[in-house]
């Protein structure tokens, strides 16, 4: 399973079905569970711990080196889940000593040709970045969302679950859960709930009546932003998916895009 051409760390371990392809280069310190397969003259670098069934295309990169001119080469992880799909030229970081140390990666993502996550930056599950996404150090990206092509993310930004960015959008500031986001002037603007995956994703329609009129309250109300969250608190209760929409703006230390 093994191709005679790659090179293999003694330090590294692989599950014993792991295939490896011609002119693989798998660093130290690596793991990678059972059932993954990686690519032709991928590289897996230093300090990464991959788990099972993944699929790593040709010429990928995980692990390597963070672009981050203050690394010196400290023990720094990568850690990727499981059912993963990395495609050609998609390059993820390790993390570094002035982060949280480490990358992290879910479960059943799918990483496009040529998408870019950056050190410390942390992955939930079931995410897709499209072709040349790129993350920036620091980024949060949590569950179910949608990077469209050519998206890029300034770090430290968050983007919350279901929501969407479409293509070309650049993100300075936090992308609120359960929203769509699309180039404005200079960067994202939000357009309103991402309703098709939403519904897609099995939400009830009360949950995404009362996310609507919170999303209304929040931008379309002119109200201050801290009065648009007193009033959600007050007049939207019983509803786990608003309660965690404002949770996350008030956790906010970027600021939120605008609607």
């Amino acid at each position: 399973m093994i191709h005679p051409t790659a090179i293999i760390d003694p330090t590294a371990t692989l599950a014993t079905d792991v295939e490896v392809g011609p002119y693989v280069i798998i660093g130290k310190h690596v793991t990678i569970g059972k059932g993954t397969t990686i690519g032709s003259h991928t590289v897996i670098g230093d300090w990464t711990e991959i788990g099972e069934n993944n699929q790593i295309y040709h010429l990928a990169s995980v692990g390597p080196a963070p672009q981050d001119l203050k690394y010196r080469g400290e023990e720094c992880w990568t850690r990727i889940g499981n059912n993963n799909i990395i495609r050609e030229f998609a390059t993820i970081h390790r993390g570094t000593v002035t982060g949280i140390s480490e990358t992290v990666v879910g479960n059943n993502n799918l990483f496009m040709a040529y998408s870019h996550v950056a050190h410390d930056c942390r992955i939930g599950n079931n995410v897709v970045m499209a072709n040349s996404a790129t993350l920036a150090g620091h980024v949060t990206v949590e569950d179910n969302v949608i990077l469209g092509g050519l998206v890029a993310v300034h770090q430290f930004s968050r983007i919350g679950a279901h929501a969407m960015v479409g293509g070309g959008t650049l993100v300075v500031l936090d992308i609120p859960p359960y929203t769509i986001s699309t180039p404005g002037k200079r960067d994202a603007k939000l357009r309103g709930l991402n309703l098709v995956g939403l519904k897609r994703r099995g939400f009830s329609e009360d949950s995404i009546l009362k996310l609507r009129k919170a999303y209304k309250t929040l931008f379309m109300a002119h109200l201050k932003l801290p009065d648009a969250l007193d009033r959600i608190k007050s007049e939207i209760t019983d509803s786990p998916e608003v309660d965690y929409l404002r949770a996350f703006i008030e956790r906010s230390e970027r600021g939120i895009c605008n609607g």
